[in-house]
């Protein structure tokens, strides 16, 4: 691969798998793409031990590391771990201090842990959790996008969500977020790029908007 080629690793949101980035076409004579995705965790393991192992999937030096939603808390982690060109965190949080109340009310009383995410097989309760969406149409689409459908998982990830203690971000983070994302409402976040009308799912549903700026970000 040419030097001039920068590398870049796509990371998915809680329980979506790397078609949520089918739409996703930047330059191939500027950018190289690699889509990562979830697998299950150890019992017991931190965040910090599960970013680890993702780095071992980071076949480049200076990358890019862009992740959504859970993706990109996962990525800020990994780039604590390998040293990134940039990280770009889309539909997400970049501190502790911008979850929104009801998560922070959930790590003091532990009500995330009440949550009946045995039935991570029902996709429109699975699409409420992951996406902050109520799925009324196009539910095939999010049967493709939400295949990780693992309890423990998904048990384990929303605990890490909640838990999550980052007071600064990373020095080369950009963020970028949905003026009606559902799940971390943009009144919570800071300092970030903001997309018009764009919801937590904006990584599916305005592709081109992120076809276009992309680059210039990443270059910049």
């Amino acid at each position: 691969m040419r030097d001039s080629v920068i590398p870049i690793y796509l990371m998915p949101g809680m329980a979506a798998n790397s078609s949520i980035f089918d739409g996703i076409d930047l330059p191939k004579e500027q950018f190289s793409i690699t889509k990562l995705d979830w697998h299950i965790p150890e019992k017991g393991m931190s965040l910090s031990a599960y970013a680890q192992q993702m780095c071992a999937q980071i076949l480049h030096d200076d990358p890019v590391l862009i992740g959504v939603s859970f993706g990109g808390i996962l990525v800020q982690e990994m780039a604590k771990l390998k040293p990134a060109r940039k990280v770009i965190a889309i539909s997400c949080v970049k501190s502790h201090t911008e979850l929104p109340k009801r998560m922070l009310f959930a790590k003091y009383t532990k009500v995330h842990k009440l949550l009946p995410t045995g039935l991570v097989n029902n996709v429109e309760l699975l699409a409420k959790y992951a996406f902050g969406e109520t799925v009324t149409k196009r539910l095939h689409l999010y049967e493709q996008y939400l295949s990780i459908r693992d309890k423990y998982y998904i048990d384990w990830s929303i605990d890490q969500i909640v838990n999550w203690r980052q007071a600064s971000p990373p020095e080369n983070l950009i963020h970028i977020h949905g003026e009606k994302d559902a799940v971390f409402p943009i009144s919570n976040i800071k300092h970030c790029i903001k997309v018009k009308n764009g919801t937590h799912t904006m990584i599916i549903h305005r592709a081109k908007w992120f076809n276009e700026h992309l680059p210039t970000l990443i270059l910049e």
